[in-house]
């Protein structure tokens, strides 16, 4: 058991859409990544997404509208919601997700991370 320090663990990679692992419990994964550009649109077909914006603006665009997430706000995305990340600068965030859950979900893509590595 040990504190973890999120800047610390954002300043040892630099690479964009590559989630690391922070920890689990109860099953669940608690990551962190760094978002530059657009994603690819996709979704989860037995997992809910949580995004928490720890520095910068994340714009999550699904079929009908967009919503923007400012620091410090956070969105569920519900299983089966097709949903695309957008970050126009870059957008550092926390990712509560099911163990397990590949990052774009119902495509395969060269963002597309099956293993997750623990940092």
């Amino acid at each position: 058991m040990e504190k973890i320090n999120l800047q610390e663990k954002f300043g040892k990679f630099s690479d964009y859409w590559h989630p690391r692992l922070l920890g689990e419990l109860n099953g669940q994964h608690v990551k962190i990544a760094k978002l530059q550009g657009e994603f690819v649109w996709h979704h989860h077909e037995e997992e809910d997404e949580l995004f928490l914006v720890i520095e910068g603006t994340l714009e999550i665009a699904f079929k009908d509208k967009s919503i923007q997430l400012e620091e410090g706000e956070m969105l569920i995305v519900p299983k089966g919601v097709v949903h695309k990340p957008i970050a126009h600068k870059e957008v550092k965030v926390l990712l509560f997700e099911p163990a397990g859950t590949v990052n774009t979900g119902d495509q395969t893509e060269e963002r597309t991370r099956d293993g997750i590595e623990k940092i």
